[in-house]
């Protein structure tokens, strides 16, 4: 390339006579200062392109001997990679151009710039719609949720004001207030038991402590040995039968809680599933209402055959629970009454025998009712489960 550029150089062409004289002096120094200025610039950008080069993608290097009629075009990517070969440099092969061989594959996706890293592309397809899926169908749930919210809360709003109609059935409703009712007299009831129980029990607990302290009395005071005997005996008799009357009253009141706390609020549980299913029933039976009053056109029209299928269904479900209802409401007035015939009968039999200090009565009342007393310190761990 520099011999071809010093041959260009040297074919500038001189003005010179016939008989090889110079036409003007002044004129050659000016075209040998020219020739000079000009090979300087010349020099200066092969040394460019040799230490940097340039853009040689986008340029070309145009060859030609003295006197030649053609032009030799030399594409500089030949000379770039001649000159990186001469000084060792290895030339890394295009990332993109492997990326475009690479992807004529259909299961390999290849990323640029990532040091080849090849991904399968089904499976983060895969992962991307599972994970749109998703989100999708919890979008829905919450839609579907603020909607329903919105019209009851709108409903409920409505009957309090008094502007809305709701559905009511008084049979039932009637029922519903009576077994409130009974839960909150039966909840006192619970209550005084559990209060008798402890008190009872404190007392149970004195009368033991007495007996030992009248029998203690009794080795120590030889001239009231058998008035303290007396009242000592007195005392553990007393405390053996209110022991018994506290595994009756216990029994008692295990039943009690039993009835309230489990049978009675499963019943009023379901009857608050009812009492919502009721709310949403007249809710979309309000919003199909208010389309029918509109105007018919195919957009309504759309909107009322889905609020008459949303109407349908509340629909179902609150006659299905106000069913549900119902039958909880007659068994758990049957189990009532048994129940309650029942302990009400152990209570009586219980505190009649004990206070008539028949002890024999005592104790064939709690083996009529299958009642088994924990001998003393059987609530103890044992020395196994201590350890």
């Amino acid at each position: 390339m520099a011999d071809s550029m010093m041959s260009k150089a040297a074919t500038m062409e001189i003005p010179i006579s016939s008989n090889g004289d110079s036409r003007n002096l002044a004129e050659d120094d000016s075209l040998e200062q020219a020739a000079k200025i000009q090979w300087s610039l010349r020099e200066k950008d092969l040394q460019q392109v040799m230490v940097s080069g340039p853009n040689l993608n986008e340029t070309s290097i145009v060859s030609g001997g003295y006197g030649g009629t053609t032009e030799g075009i030399i594409p500089t990517s030949s000379i770039k990679d001649l000159r990186m070969k001469s000084r060792g440099v290895s030339i890394a092969p295009s990332q993109i151009a492997a990326c475009r061989i690479a992807s004529q594959s259909d299961d390999i996706l290849c990323v640029p710039g990532s040091n080849m890293d090849y991904v399968g592309s089904n499976s983060s397809m895969a992962a991307e719609e599972a994970t749109r899926g998703v989100a999708v169908e919890k979008f829905d749930i919450m839609k579907k949720w603020g909607l329903n919210t919105y019209k009851c809360t709108k409903q409920m709003i409505s009957e309090r004001f008094g502007r809305g109609s709701r559905t009511v059935d008084l049979e039932l409703e009637a029922q519903i207030e009576v077994l409130r009712e009974t839960k909150r007299k039966y909840e006192n009831v619970l209550r005084l038991a559990r209060a008798l129980t402890n008190h009872f029990y404190s007392m149970v607990q004195t009368q033991h402590a007495l007996g030992d302290t009248f029998a203690d009395l009794s080795q120590k005071s030889p001239e009231l040995r058998d008035e303290f005997g007396y009242n000592a005996e007195t005392q553990k008799l007393l405390c053996k039968n209110g022991e018994t009357l506290l595994g009756a009253i216990n029994f008692f009141v295990s039943s009690i809680n039993t009835l309230v706390n489990k049978t009675m609020e499963d019943t009023l549980m379901t009857i608050k599933m009812y009492e919502n299913a009721r709310l949403e029933f007249d809710a979309y039976r309000a919003d199909l209402e208010e389309l029918n009053m509109g105007p018919r056109d195919a957009v309504t029209m759309a909107r009322i055959e889905a609020a008459q299928q949303q109407y349908q269904i509340h629909k179902d479900k609150y006659e299905r629970l106000r069913s549900d209802v119902t039958i909880k409401i007659k068994f758990l007035e049957e189990n009532k009454v048994k129940v309650m015939h029942k302990q009400l009968l152990l209570f009586h039999n219980a505190i009649s025998a004990y206070f008539a200090g028949n002890q024999q009565q005592l104790e064939q009342t709690l083996k009529q009712f299958n009642i088994k007393l924990k001998p003393p310190g059987a609530d103890k761990p044992s020395w196994l489960e201590e350890q």
